[in-house]
């Protein structure tokens, strides 16, 4: 008896802990044509510009290597008080900046909303959800556009 009340338990426990797969009802190609605009500017120039832009936006820039052309930021954390405890909700992003053989530069970012709540003896459950509003993207490449066509007026 004591065996299978231990075997209960033990899937119980490890069922919680399992990580599921986001859902997305978008293809990858889909995902990438609202994640990705092509410029006709440097790799430099729009390398800067993607990192004023997340600025600009309050993000806080966590990485950035021209080399590479991969830049991560997140924005300001929200704390919203529960009964017994701290939720912590902010956005994390990604972008990549690359020459094309056209001539062009590609810029693909990533936008992720993460939530991240406290339960049970220190432990935090961390919920990461793919942002895919077409808009959201939309509005940053219009700025990163703006930022560009600003930065080529002024050389």
């Amino acid at each position: 008896m004591r065996s299978l009340i231990f075997c209960c338990l033990a899937v119980v426990l490890l069922g919680t802990g399992c990580v599921t797969t986001p859902t997305t009802t978008k293809t990858s190609l889909e995902i990438q044509a609202i994640q990705a605009r092509e410029f006709e500017t440097t790799k430099a120039v729009a390398f800067a510009c993607v990192l004023s832009v997340f600025q600009d936006l309050g993000y806080v820039v966590s990485s950035a290597d021209l080399a590479s052309g991969f830049l991560t930021a997140k924005s300001p954390t929200n704390s919203r008080i529960r009964m017994w405890s701290i939720d912590q909700e902010d956005t994390k992003s990604t972008a990549s900046v690359e020459e094309m053989p056209n001539g062009k530069v590609r810029v693909r970012l990533n936008f992720v909303f993460s939530k991240r709540s406290p339960y049970g003896y220190g432990h935090v459950r961390e919920n990461e959800i793919p942002i895919e509003d077409p808009l959201v993207y939309q509005k940053a490449f219009e700025k990163i556009d703006e930022a560009i066509f600003v930065r080529k007026a002024t050389k």
